[in-house]
């Protein structure tokens, strides 16, 4: 179900694309960018790890750097029955992590240097946990995709304000576009595309939150990692995060940002209700 769901909502998420296009140029401009989106959607599916690596300037980490994390990660990816992911680190004080890749076999995982000197071996077993759920179920490929077409979205509704202001934008007959019609997409397009983010990443994080319980055991080390990481976020913001790629994170990077869209249409759910559950879920575990 979960799937067929994401599949629908990244169709919708091509759909808007395409209604920007026929907006700013009729038949035309909605075939251009139906072609953009499946451009979008192939260079992702084969290269999301790499977009959302070099997005936040990810360095690799070998085994002779970091053996402690290495051998933690090792062990937890088999208590996982999976793969071990490839390691990164991002060059940031701000703690957080996220995982990419289109499957098991290609993926990685990426964290801060602020969540390696910020929390312990325990916390960081559980958000190394929670990313490798979303690995084993795909979550880090859908929301790669999902984040690439959003961000196109941004980009040409951005560029259909600019038309309405100055005239642009024609139809296969010549006609010019509806300044207003424009302008009206160019401020619902990008919300839509957020409004889609979010139903297809809070579901995500909870699952994660609990698959990565699991596979740690230590449910209360997660909901510890999450608080830290939360309130961290309201009082620094990742200076590289963009409202279309926070959806990647564990906890979103651009929590601290004073803007009621970003907090209305945020990507992840309510960080005190993600604890509760995993309070509950340990609660049952003892």
């Amino acid at each position: 179900m979960n799937r067929i769901k994401s599949v629908m909502l990244l169709t919708l998420l091509s759909v808007i694309l395409m209604a920007i296009g026929g907006m700013v140029g009729g038949r035309s401009g909605a075939m251009v960018m139906f072609i953009i989106s499946l451009g979008i959607n192939f260079i992702s599916y084969w290269n999301c790890d790499k977009i959302a690596l070099r997005s936040y300037n990810a360095q690799p980490l070998s085994k002779e750097e970091v053996p402690e994390l290495y051998e933690l990660v090792e062990d937890l990816t088999k208590r996982a029955h999976m793969p071990m992911p490839r390691l990164y680190v991002v060059p940031t004080a701000v703690p957080n992590a996220f995982a990419t890749g289109r499957d098991e076999n290609h993926a990685a995982v990426a964290v801060t240097e602020g969540l390696i000197s910020m929390l312990d071996r325990d916390e960081i077993a559980g958000v190394i946990s929670h990313e490798l759920s979303h690995i084993k179920h795909r979550d880090t490929l859908i929301m790669t995709l999902a984040a690439s077409i959003a961000g196109a979205i941004s980009w040409i509704a951005n560029m259909a304000q600019w038309a309405a202001i100055f005239g642009g934008g024609r139809d296969e007959d010549g006609n010019s576009a509806n300044p207003m019609a424009l302008m009206v997409m160019a401020v619902i397009a990008p919300i839509a595309a957020a409004v889609i983010q979010m139903a297809l990443s809070r579901s995500r994080e909870y699952m994660a939150d609990a698959s990565g319980a699991a596979i740690s055991g230590k449910p209360l080390a997660l909901a510890s990692a999450l608080a830290k990481l939360d309130d961290y976020a309201h009082h620094r913001v990742m200076s590289q995060a963009t409202p279309a790629s926070s959806g990647l994170f564990i906890i979103n990077p651009l929590a601290g940002v004073r803007s009621t869209m970003v907090n209305l249409f945020s990507t992840h759910p309510p960080t005190e209700e993600r604890i509760k559950r995993l309070r509950e879920i340990a609660a049952k575990m003892h």
